[in-house]
């Protein structure tokens, strides 16, 4: 398995952040289903750590770092870290031919983020495609977070707004317990595609029903014209 390193700092400044970020956000609505809960937990806890559990929190999860990819927590509540974020892609992506490029097998690719708390899916999503130039919009893509709980593996789709690190965080640094994996978009999820991908499928769907009604008239119009001949035949006079 090949691993690859690179930072939201470094490759793509546009996506660090330092700024002020709320944590607080609306709990998940609906009940969780079965085997799911411990998941959706970790969600629920975001909105009750204090900076002081925070801290707390990264002092236990660098104690238990084995690979010296430490957390470091910042004066402002803002701490950084690294993920590792697998790549599993079912075709290989567009892109230009560098030395960047993502390789056609992408299942056995791994690449580690240096990111920080206020770094959402949706910057991480995109800083890996920028990473091995994929021209493909992000929009096709999701994050998920596979757990294990009891010998049982739980993949869990993240939204764009929720924050890689802090999973990390909460979840400790055992790759075994969570991690995370890049996907494309199931096939019908259509909000993968952008507005004028989804027109161009509408014109497509109209000329096939056009092209499908025009021959069902021409079908029509000749058996008509069969029957109104062999009836002639029949009634002709003697």
């Amino acid at each position: 398995m090949s691993s690859g390193y690179s930072s939201l700092e470094e490759d793509a400044e546009d996506f660090f952040f330092t700024a002020r970020t709320s944590f607080f956000r609306r709990a998940p609505q609906g009940k969780p289903r079965a085997g799911q809960q411990d998941v959706e937990k970790e969600k629920e806890t975001h909105n009750y750590l204090s900076k002081e559990e925070i801290k707390e929190k990264v002092h236990k999860y660098n104690l238990a770092v084995t690979d010296k990819l430490k957390m470091t927590l910042n004066s402002n509540g803002i701490y950084t870290g690294f993920i590792k974020v697998q790549m599993e892609l079912c075709k290989p992506q567009q892109a230009s031919a560098s030395p960047g490029k993502l390789p056609p097998s992408s299942n056995d690719c791994v690449n580690t983020l240096h990111i920080s708390s206020a770094n959402t899916v949706r910057e991480v999503i995109e800083a890996l495609l920028k990473k091995f130039l994929v021209t493909e919009s992000p929009n096709k893509f999701a994050l998920y977070k596979r757990c294990h709980r009891e010998d049982q593996v739980y993949a869990c789709k993240l939204s764009d707004r929720e924050h890689p690190l802090y999973l990390r965080l909460v979840a400790g640094p055992r790759t075994d317990t969570l991690s995370f994996v890049l996907r494309e978009h199931e096939i019908g999820e259509w909000e993968a595609f952008s507005l004028p991908e989804l027109q161009n499928f509408l014109r497509i769907l109209d000329k096939e029903e056009d092209d499908q009604l025009q021959n069902l008239k021409k079908r029509y119009t000749a058996y008509r014209q069969k029957l109104e001949e062999a009836l002639q035949e029949v009634w002709k006079p003697d």
